[in-house]
């Protein structure tokens, strides 16, 4: 049973789409066409849904039996010593970030052109204060952030800018150093970009013409599947990415496949995946290095299997319609 779950396990990573984590507006000029919602919820995206509670749920039985193999405990160890560096790779990943926008003439996101000459000063001062090694600069430096993310998001609109909510949770994380809320840091950094890649997976149900053209002009595999479906697939995949992480379920797992994933993307877009994406790269680092010991996920509230695999296939179909049914409305 070992052997072929690892097997099985081995096989969902390859066949994995690489086009789940893009951002389809970043890479199409079709004008987006909101999909009927009887159109959206198809026979296919239904049993979608359901076979993607049943896996999910089934990995709150599978999970404690592969934290007892000896490579999964061993890799634990060696991670696990490295979570000291975990809050330096965030704030001068961050500042690499910030950097490679501003020399393309972006900020956040590849659609945000800057056009402002004092936004371009305080990014650069953001950048300055970040790679100072004190705290306080640190927190001043998020704090400068925050107030360009609240300008662009005045401009684009909140409900835009729900794709980029995770720059809110790193923000979090920073500003909360080496205070008493330094714990809550990171459990709201898993939130809040498990949050955002769920959010985002969304665009592509609802707007599936834009997907479509994506690929169809970049020529991205769709593993024999017919394009309409295999978006749906993808959006599925995102979805799941993010819940997860939500969760606590897989997070050193998922943490290397999504950016192994990303890799992948970035052979296929170039450049705008690189900008859009180093962030991402750095808060899945971060994972990895991480795991789930300084949180608390939801599950854990569930002390039997049986309560689990309930709670994770209800509550995944709860998150999903709401999901849906949010970003169907105010799209």
């Amino acid at each position: 049973m070992r052997k072929i779950f690892q097997t099985l396990l081995i096989l969902g990573l390859i066949m994995t789409p690489i086009f789940t984590e893009a951002h389809v507006k970043w890479f199409t000029e079709v004008a987006p066409h909101k999909e009927s919602i009887e159109h959206i919820l198809s026979p296919a995206f239904m049993m979608l849904a359901l076979v993607a509670a049943v896996v999910l749920a089934s990995l709150t039985l599978f999970i404690p039996k592969m934290a007892e193999w000896k490579p999964v405990k061993t890799w634990e160890h060696r991670l696990s010593s490295l979570r000291k560096y975990s809050r330096h790779l965030l704030k001068y990943g961050t500042a690499a970030a910030l950097i490679i926008q501003i020399a393309n003439g972006t900020l956040f996101a590849p659609e945000f052109h800057i056009e402002n000459t004092i936004v371009v000063v305080l990014t650069w001062i953001t950048i300055g204060f970040l790679l100072i090694p004190h705290h306080i600069a640190t927190k001043i430096g998020a704090l400068i952030l925050l107030g360009l993310f609240m300008y662009v998001t005045v401009h684009h609109g909140i409900f835009y800018m729900l794709d980029y909510g995770f720059y809110v949770a790193i923000i979090g994380v920073l500003l909360v150093g080496n205070t008493k809320l330094e714990k809550a840091g990171f459990p709201f950094l898993y939130l809040g970009t498990g949050l955002s890649l769920s959010w985002v997976a969304v665009e592509k149900w609802v707007y599936p013409s834009m997907a479509l053209d994506i690929v169809a002009n970049h020529h991205v595999p769709t593993f024999g599947f017919e394009p309409g479906l295999f978006v749906v697939m993808a959006a599925f995949i995102e979805f799941v990415v993010g819940y997860l992480l939500v969760v606590g379920i897989l997070n050193r797992v998922l943490g290397f496949v999504v950016t192994c994933i990303f890799i992948s993307t970035t052979m296929l877009f170039g450049m705008t995946e690189v900008i859009g994406h180093f962030m991402i790269h750095i808060v899945l680092i971060i994972f990895i290095i991480e795991g789930v010991s300084f949180y608390n996920p939801p599950i854990k509230m569930h002390k039997t299997k049986s309560d689990q695999f309930i709670f994770v296939f209800l509550n995944f179909i709860f998150v999903l319609a709401t999901f849906l049914l949010l970003y169907y409305r105010f799209a």
